[in-house]
């Protein structure tokens, strides 16, 4: 897989992200919009890391560090790619960054019905949490 570069993404690559997620992601978000990607960078600017091949864009993860507590979002392979070690390589690359920042535990949010990606991220060592429950609030401004 020496083929394979992982990076963070930069203020040139929102649109990129935006129509891979349509591509490759399951489920949409409502920050998935060019202002909620680019505030995402700014804020965090390692925070969104980006798998290309070839210079082909096949693959994202966005590993957040909260200062206490690192959260994995939006990992998503290229359907054409799937299988081929990327998303692997995406959580070690975001381990290394938790670990370099001083994180502890890693949490991730997977859609229930999405039964690929719970197979994945159990082979990745990630366990589910029965006792616990997300809570959410749309906050308008």
């Amino acid at each position: 897989m020496t083929d394979l570069r992982i990076r963070p993404a930069g203020p040139e690559d929102p649109d990129a992200v935006l129509a891979f997620w349509k591509t490759a992601a399951e489920g949409t978000s409502i920050s998935d919009d060019r202002e909620g990607v680019e505030r995402l960078v700014a804020r965090d600017p390692e925070a969104l890391l980006l798998a290309e091949r070839d210079g082909a864009l096949v693959g994202t993860v966005i590993a957040g560090f909260d200062g206490w507590r690192c959260h994995l979002y939006r990992l998503a392979v290229h359907p054409d790619h799937r299988r081929r070690g990327i998303g692997s390589a995406l959580l070690a690359a975001a381990d290394e960054r938790f670990v370099r920042l001083g994180g502890r535990r890693g949490d991730a949010m997977v859609l229930v019905r999405n039964e690929r990606a719970q197979h994945a991220w159990r082979a990745a060592g990630y366990e589910p949490q029965e006792q616990w429950r997300r809570w959410v609030k749309h906050l308008t401004g």
